[in-house]
């Protein structure tokens, strides 16, 4: 029998596990539900394409770049008082952001949702790993909020495309009020505030240092998708972010209070899990970004229709995420999961190549998207319990915030490195004569696929040589982390 004398939210625990869905589901349909929005908004607030990409760029630069410090802050101020800070500061920050008469008011309220989505994301994942300490019911909980995360932006653009055309693009912002105040409101009253005994020791060097690495690194990677990656201001920021973050393991291995001990990351499964959520947001953000243009602008489909033709990837990610973690990782450990996942990943990527100016969905795009889920629910839920497993519950906030901060440095690199390899091949197949604009877009798509089904399949090989076999022993949360 496992002890809960020492968990107070034992008796509450599901109900906890409904409040840290919504607000990961919250942090997550961010990423996407303002994008179908966008067109409407420039409408309506009357700013330039230039200007447009920093509606997304704003909330992507302060979400990753303070994941770290907002997993930190959580370890030592208690996670109550942070997912109640960030509860509230995102909800206060999309009110805001609903009503801004401008676009620099839109901007900064995006800003801020980055913020205080930095303090949420990390905060929910490691509540339910201190809250959930009986094994089996730790996979069937990491089961469904893998499936919440994994399932979130495609959520997003159907959410996104159904308040654009029925309401207005200010409630894609306005949603997160429905979502965040009910939940704050729930924590507040179901959570109780753990943090360590004594005074509270932040690395301030550390922090300053990693944020300004990450920021350079997500920053150079937007850039890149406008700019190219040999421009100046791409390379500077990329490779001073890469400098800065060497710095800052340096720092790490020689202060008393680390932001990020290293023994979170070096233990091989942890370090796998990170790795395998980045390298599969690198790969996935293709299907979101290019499938969405496939769908509105060849086949004409409507915002709505679009968000809805995702359905069967959030279906086969929430059969997947549920089944990987409550029935395969205690029989046969992560590495199969992990490995069979970026599989199925890369052959829903090969299968969404064949797509042409006159194919159909559920001729071409269909079977594409479920076989992908499915991967993608074996990836993701898998990989956030391994990557929050074993650590002390002193580490659990950081622990959660390496899942979350690779899954988005994970995904700019995506957006950036596809995005410039689709207007490459564009370039090409116009000078080339082969075709019109239409021809060269859907040609660019297909090119983007390819590359992402490349980068699962790679994946498969470095996560599957990297994880080590054997089955994923669940231990409570406070056992040694093994370093």
């Amino acid at each position: 029998m496992t002890d809960h004398a020492h968990n107070p939210h034992h008796s509450k625990r599901w109900a906890i596990l409904a409040v840290l869905g919504i607000a990961q589901l919250m942090v997550v349909l961010d990423s996407t539900v303002v994008n179908i929005a966008l067109p409407s908004a420039q409408m309506d607030l009357g700013f330039s394409d230039d200007s447009r990409q920093w509606i997304i760029t704003a909330y992507t630069l302060a979400f990753g770049s303070l994941l770290l410090f907002g997993g930190r802050l959580a370890d030592v101020f208690g996670r109550k008082n942070v997912l109640l800070a960030g509860l509230v500061g995102f909800s206060v920050a999309s009110a805001v952001g609903g009503s801004a008469p401008n676009f620099e008011v839109l901007v900064i309220a995006r800003a801020a949702q980055g913020l205080f989505g930095a303090l949420l994301a990390p905060a929910a994942l490691s509540t339910l790993t201190t809250t959930f300490t009986d094994p089996d019911e730790r996979g069937k909980a990491f089961g469904i909020y893998g499936a919440i995360a994994g399932a979130g932006a495609a959520v997003g653009l159907i959410l996104g495309g159904f308040l654009t055309e029925y309401l207005s693009w200010r409630w894609c912002l306005y949603v997160n009020l429905v979502l965040a105040v009910p939940a704050a409101i729930a924590a507040f009253v179901l959570l109780v505030n753990q943090r360590p005994e004594g005074k509270a020791r932040l690395d301030l060097l550390g922090t300053v240092v990693i944020s300004v690495g990450l920021l350079g690194i997500v920053y150079g990677c937007s850039q890149a998708a406008t700019d190219g990656w040999t421009s100046t201001v791409t390379l500077v920021c990329l490779i001073g972010g890469l400098i800065l973050t060497a710095i800052f393991v340096v720092i790490e291995t020689r202060v008393s209070n680390p932001l990020l001990p290293m023994r979170v990351v070096l233990d091989r499964s942890r370090g796998g899990a990170y790795l395998g959520l980045g390298l599969a947001c690198v790969g996935m953000f293709g299907v979101f970004l290019f499938l969405t243009y496939y769908l509105q602008t060849i086949l004409m489909y409507s915002p709505i229709k679009t968000g809805f033709a995702f359905l069967p990837m959030v279906g086969g990610i929430m059969v997947m995420a549920t089944l990987s973690t409550a029935v395969l990782l205690p029989k046969i450990g992560a590495r199969i999961p992990i490995f069979a996942g970026m599989l199925l990943a890369a052959i829903g990527m090969a299968l969404l190549t064949q797509i042409g100016t006159n194919t159909g969905y559920v001729s071409h795009v269909l079977p594409g998207l479920v076989i992908l889920g499915l991967g993608l629910g074996l990836l993701f839920a898998t990989c956030f319990e391994v990557g929050t497993s074993g650590v002390e519950a002193h580490d659990a906030g950081i622990a959660s915030a390496m899942a979350n901060t690779t899954q988005q440095v994970g995904g700019s690199i995506g957006t950036a490195l596809l995005s410039t390899i689709a207007a490459s091949a564009v370039t090409s197949y116009l000078a080339d004569g082969l075709g019109d604009q239409m021809a060269a877009a859907v040609h660019s798509y297909s090119v983007a696929f390819w590359v992402s089904a490349g980068i699962f399949l790679a994946s498969a090989v470095i996560c599957g040589a990297l994880i080590p076999g054997g089955k994923h022993e669940r231990e409570q949360t406070g056992a040694p982390a093994g370093f």
